[in-house]
């Protein structure tokens, strides 16, 4: 009987999916493991192809699989619900995902470091604790608005409501005052914690040698370049940098058939995070262009006057896209382009 040659595993919290497939795709072996069972049952099957969905836990499980000589491939979830046939349970989801590996032009996903997780818990942990800090603005600011104290939105107008909350001519009811100085107290906490964490992600993106050199491109700081650094795959998985930027969804998305190209809006397919602060980036470096002056002949200084801002950052972000590729993969630091004559 031939051997098992790929296993899909159905990841779970306590009951796990097992299906084995031999090489011409018969099915070897179904069954039920709990949590405790996974890695013996592993440990004892000679070594072969495991497969499990990118989802919650597969970085941990596929490093202790790997360790136990088996070749570990995590597939993203949307590859391999086209495979399921009929009924969703979990042994056809197991069925699914060895189906799904076996493909030939199937793209997997890198399993993580545990530092690589770290840095990723730091980032997602700030990026929760900034967007409850504007909830907890925006919430002032609509509290305040009912009493007649109106002030500009951003985290750093929020002094003009507490000035307003302390002057005695506003006349606020005690209630709503002591309230708004409930929700001042509760951002300050998270300023702090906010501005401690943008120190930790300073510190370790100067421990990196790859955050550095991402870091010498305009529009790239220490939190981007972790973001890169985290969540985005080998650089040598991209064949060009092009291939790096439509990852990262900042190319258009095509509608083409019968040899006619149409292209649409930018795709937004990738790495939402990666892409957010690009943009983000890039519409930094077009406000200090738009103020101090872009390079005289430059890309940048011939668009500025025929696009819009938004179109302008989204073509930008995708040059720094390329430019980030191709620095990392020929361990560069960035360097300027030369403007055109």
């Amino acid at each position: 009987m031939d051997p098992i040659a790929i296993v899909g595993l159905d990841l779970a919290k306590r009951i796990f999916q097992v299906h084995g497939a031999r090489a011409d795709g018969s099915v070897a072996l179904r069954k039920k493991l709990s949590r405790p069972q996974v890695l013996t049952f592993f440990a004892q099957l000679p070594a072969c192809i495991v497969a499990m969905e990118a989802c919650a836990s597969a970085h941990e499980w596929g490093r202790a699989i790997r360790e136990l000589g088996h070749e570990v491939r995590l597939i993203p979830p949307i590859y391999v619900k086209p495979f399921i046939k009929r009924q969703k349970n979990d042994a056809a989801d197991a069925e699914a995902i060895a189906e799904a590996a076996s493909r030939p032009t199937m793209r997997f996903v890198a399993i993580k470091s545990e530092a690589q997780q770290a840095r990723a818990m730091i980032f997602r942990t700030r990026d929760l604790l900034v967007r409850q800090r504007t909830q907890l603005i925006n919430a002032l600011r609509g509290h305040l608005a009912e009493h007649g104290i109106v002030a500009p939105q951003g985290a750093t107008n929020v002094r003009q409501l507490a000035l307003a909350i302390d002057d005695v001519a506003t006349a606020l009811d005690p209630l709503v005052a002591d309230l708004s100085r409930l929700y001042l107290d509760q951002i300050r906490d998270l300023d702090a914690r906010i501005s401690e964490l943008e120190k930790r992600v300073a510190q370790e993106a100067k421990r990196s040698g790859m955050t550095s050199r991402l870091m010498t491109m305009p529009g790239i700081g220490p939190i981007t370049a972790m973001a890169i650094e985290t969540f985005a795959p080998p650089m040598a998985t991209f064949k060009r940098g092009r291939d790096f930027a439509a990852w990262l969804g900042l190319v258009p998305r095509q509608f083409s058939s019968g040899g006619k190209q149409v292209l649409g809006r930018v795709s937004k397919m990738g790495q939402r995070d990666i892409r957010r602060l690009l943009i983000i980036g890039a519409m930094t470096v077009i406000r200090w262009s738009i103020r101090k002056g872009a390079p005289a002949g430059s890309w940048l200084a011939r668009m500025l006057p025929r696009k819009p801002r938004l179109v302008l950052a989204i073509a930008l972000a995708n040059k720094m896209a390329r430019a980030a590729w191709a620095m990392l993969m020929k361990n560069e630091s960035y360097r300027a382009p030369v403007p055109a004559a």
